[in-house]
């Protein structure tokens, strides 16, 4: 059980630190929320656990391959 339980700490250790930083991306202009799957900080930014592809929409529809997901931004699908 020690034995498992040392293995666990070392792969914790080991793990490179950006699998485990969160996707930031700053809020589309003329939006105050954040997309789909997003939290907002409540500042400029929003943060997801996730890695998501994403891009603004600019006003326009989304491109081939992307759907919206709200707050001026596409995701890829």
């Amino acid at each position: 059980m020690k034995a498992l339980a040392a293995a666990l700490f070392v792969t914790a250790l080991v793990v490179p630190a950006s699998a485990l930083a969160q996707k930031k991306i700053p809020k589309a202009e003329g939006h105050n929320q954040c997309p789909l799957g997003y939290v907002n900080t409540l500042g400029t930014t929003c943060v997801s656990p996730v890695y998501y592809e994403m891009v603004p929409t600019n006003g326009e529809a989304c491109p081939s391959g992307f759907m919206n997901v709200g707050a001026g931004y596409c995701r890829k699908k």
